[in-house]
């Protein structure tokens, strides 16, 4: 099926509930991907117990599974621009299952690295995919569409939290790597056979509102690239991805080393220790969060929307620096800090394609994406501070500090920015403008 951005024959408009079909079948994409991401973490001390490694080297497999998982997006969306969503897909389900795999079998670091790499590159496929598809048949709820899709992979894990602890306390991690890892990708694959990109005509036109600065020019990847306010962008997805991977990454270990993992935590009327309360409770909100604020931006503003996220993310993660060693603030500090950062998942997006077109909206986005990337080569940085100091205290102090930056950046710097390149891609281009 030929894809919007290729501007095929105008097609009848399709219902909203075909719309919402298709949005459903990408937000079942991104569960199945989630664990990949978010369920590393209860693998990570039964790697160190089997075979003793340090704990950063280990860490490098989940920087290598983001790395790729952001890295090669970009290209994977221009098969998506280009070829539609389903080959994609079902390209990223087997590498998904693949890469996982790998990790049940692997006995070395280097096969650990190799796994991640694998899982990263099917999970970018999936990601990226899923994410520009909502971009496309939403372009009037941009940001509550790209937030419900990611929600999908934040909150996707939540249900597996316990499952995945107590097979590998079970069965062995190696045995939950396989069994999640064959499963998660054989759902990808068969969901793939049903999603489509929208044909020319069949979503609705851009929805003029004085909140949201939406572009009347597609801009080509090529050109983003050389548009110096993408680069703000970019920096911004990467001072305040950072924290929130880190602490992805690091949320058991985090606890193990305040000594609170195992205690009991009972908040209305459950009882769970406060690493799996913890864990629980972060995936939830880290999902809720990406429509919620996706939705909150598609009428306040983007960058409103990011200087109130952003600028809560700050104070929770230097809350929990003060704090965090006492089980109960851990378990609703971790949370309030996923609650904040999630939306990143669905503001930088839908901006992107709000400031960029959306012609080539897999494409561009996947370019920011890879800011995500950039950012998970601060997690093993992290680890080493750590272990340098003997201490959290210096990592959750810079995070916060960078997250205030962002919020700053986004309504002092990027919002009247923004505005004045949007305004300049509306006029159209003159003899005189043009340069000699």
């Amino acid at each position: 099926m030929n894809d919007i951005a290729q501007g095929g024959a105008a097609a009848p408009r399709v219902s909203d509930s075909y719309r919402w079909t298709q949005l459903a079948i990408g937000v079942v994409c991104m569960v199945m991907i989630a664990n990949l991401q978010y369920g590393w973490t209860f693998f990570v001390p039964d790697i160190q117990k089997k075979f003793g490694w340090d704990r950063a080297a280990i860490q490098w497999a989940f920087t290598l599974f983001v790395l790729f998982e952001t890295w090669l997006v970009p290209i994977e969306g221009w098969f998506v621009d280009k070829y539609g969503p389903r080959i994609v897909i079902i390209f990223g389900g087997v590498l998904c299952g693949i890469g996982w795999v790998i990790n049940g079998y692997a006995e070395t670091l280097s096969g650990f690295y190799l796994g991640q790499v694998i899982a990263g590159i099917g999970a970018g496929a999936v990601y990226g995919t899923c994410v520009g598809n909502a971009l496309k048949w939403f372009p009037d709820k941009r940001g509550l569409a790209a937030g419900i899709t990611a929600a999908g992979f934040g909150a996707g894990s939540a249900l597996t939290v316990a499952p995945i602890q107590a097979m590998i306390e079970g069965s062995g991690f190696q045995a939950a790597f396989i069994n999640f890892g064959i499963g998660q990708g054989v759902i990808v694959v068969i969901m793939a056979f049903f999603l489509f990109a929208p044909l020319a005509g069949q979503v609705p036109t851009v929805v003029a509102n004085a909140n949201i600065i939406q572009t009347r020019r597609n801009y080509k990847p090529t050109e983003v690239l050389r548009e110096p306010i993408f680069w703000l962008m970019y920096f911004m997805f990467v001072i305040v991805g950072a924290g929130g991977l880190m602490i992805t990454a690091n949320l058991k270990p985090i606890a193990a080393d305040f000594k609170i993992d195992n205690i009991p935590v009972t908040l209305m009327g459950v009882t769970m220790t406060a690493i799996t309360f913890a864990a629980t409770i972060d995936r939830v909100l880290n999902g809720l969060t990406r429509p919620f604020f996706g939705w909150v931006s598609d009428n306040i503003g983007r960058e409103n929307t990011m200087f109130i996220a952003f600028a809560m993310e700050g104070v929770g993660i230097y809350m929990l620096y003060l704090w965090g060693h006492d089980p109960i603030w851990f378990v609703l500090l971790s949370g309030f800090v996923f609650f904040a950062w999630g939306e990143i998942y669905s503001l930088f997006p839908s901006t992107c394609t709000d400031t960029f077109g959306a012609k080539f909206a897999a494409t561009n986005a996947g370019l920011l994406y890879t800011a995500k990337g950039t950012a998970a080569l601060l997690v093993p940085l992290a680890n080493y501070m750590q272990q340098t100091s003997n201490s959290w205290d210096g990592v959750f102090l810079i995070a916060a500090g960078a997250n205030i930056l962002a919020s700053f950046l986004a309504i002092a710097v990027l919002k009247p920015w923004r505005r004045g390149v949007v305004a300049r891609a509306q006029v159209p281009e003159t003899p005189a403008m043009r340069p000699v």
